[in-house]
């Protein structure tokens, strides 16, 4: 099938199965005047492609977690359990960023709350 077909089937742009091959996560055959060609399988990757996006993962983490599927055994398994265990600690780690972030913003606005208060008092008093 050629790229507009996979990517219709599979519910992406054709932008991004163009980045994908980019990144070297999908493949593909080329015509005698360059289209670019998949098979059906390809449907299926995209999918996986898109749920290993969706989890927050980069183009260079997938491409380090296909071959547990590309071939599949119990090393690549386990390799690609620690990868998605690293990426995991990783948000985890972000997230709590995230929240010291979020409640040193809080610490901000109740200090301007209060001084904001003293102002209308020393208006109004």
């Amino acid at each position: 099938m050629r790229i507009g077909e996979l990517a219709a089937q599979a519910g992406v742009s054709v932008r991004s199965l163009r980045y994908y091959e980019q990144q070297g996560l999908l493949t593909s055959t080329r015509s005698s005047s360059g289209q670019r060609h998949y098979t059906d399988g390809e449907i299926e990757r995209v999918a996986f492609i898109q749920r290993l996006f969706d989890a927050g993962l980069s183009s260079r983490t997938i491409a380090e977690l296909l071959p547990c599927v590309e071939s599949p055994s119990e090393g690549n398994s386990d390799a690609a359990f620690a990868r998605m265990q690293q990426e995991r600690d990783r948000l985890t780690q972000h997230i709590a960023d995230l929240v010291h972030t979020r409640d040193s913003l809080d610490g901000l606005l109740a200090a301007n709350r209060a001084h904001r208060a003293s102002l209308r008092a020393a208006v109004g008093g």
